[in-house]
């Protein structure tokens, strides 16, 4: 009888270890995807995507098969190359993933108040400065999400085009 009951729960751990293994190693591979799908988006933090970040996009595209079409600074070839990686059609949706001209935060130095709106806005610490003084942003860092330009009360944020020469900076 004792070795009955003994065999029971040797099966009974092995089956729970087995359960659990094949759990972690499919965590594991989906983890791997939600980096790989990740590493394609631009990482603007821009939020137009409805999720907080490109991160939590990127789990509910894998985790909850969230449209590949919502990354609105990533366009046609963000959602190509999802839809290549992931094996999901990439196809014409409308109203979303539309290319843009990739831009950057200018503040127009004579208007800002420094309220520091803007710094507590930006998702990537792009803006820099002091309460009550001139803020400025470093360009190499800006990802040109806007989120920075509904909170300025002096709106002295503007967006301008890479490829354009920027105001009141020294191109070499």
């Amino acid at each position: 009888m004792l070795s009955i009951f003994s065999v029971a729960f040797l099966l009974a751990l092995v089956a729970t270890w087995l359960c659990f293994s094949h759990n972690q190693a499919y965590k594991d591979t989906s983890g791997d995807i939600v980096r790989h799908v990740d590493d394609v988006l631009p990482q603007t933090q821009c939020r137009r995507c409805g999720y907080d970040g490109c991160r939590p996009y990127a789990e509910a595209v894998v985790y909850s098969r969230e449209s590949i079409a919502l990354c609105q600074p990533g366009g046609l070839a963000i959602r190509t190359k999802l839809g290549e990686m992931l094996g999901r059609d990439s196809g014409t949706v409308t109203g979303v993933a539309r290319d843009e001209a990739a831009v950057t935060a200018v503040i127009v130095e004579a208007d800002c108040i420094g309220c520091t709106k803007c710094i507590q806005a930006c998702p990537v610490d792009a803006i820099v400065g002091a309460s009550a003084r001139m803020h400025t942003v470093v360009t190499a860092l800006c990802t040109g999400c806007a989120l920075c330009t509904p909170v300025c009360p002096t709106d002295c944020i503007k967006l301008h085009q890479r490829s354009e020469p920027i105001p009141g900076i020294i191109e070499s």
